[in-house]
């Protein structure tokens, strides 16, 4: 499921107040995208990896199975190796 814009090669576009949630429980990592924290819909994408790098503005919390990093600026989502993903911004 990845209903994200494409922004070139391995690289999606994420909204001003994305919501990406990241579980590192499972071996592989997972890593779920919100448009928005606020909105009560379902999630947009989600990809299998880890969640390496974060250069873009944004709150990061840390939970219990993972993190939540909130955007508060659009980015994007780049996959830079296998099972590795970077949101810059």
């Amino acid at each position: 499921m990845n209903k994200l814009a494409q922004a070139g090669e391995n690289a999606w576009e994420l909204p001003q107040h994305a919501r990406v949630v990241v579980y590192d429980e499972r071996e592989r990592g997972l890593l779920t995208v919100y448009d928005c924290a606020a909105a009560q819909k379902p999630p947009t994408a989600q990809v299998l990896g880890r969640l390496t790098e974060v250069s873009a503005d944004c709150e990061r919390e840390a939970t219990p199975t993972g993190e939540r990093v909130t955007l508060r600026e659009s980015a994007v989502l780049e996959r830079t190796g296998d099972d590795r993903w970077v949101v810059e911004g």
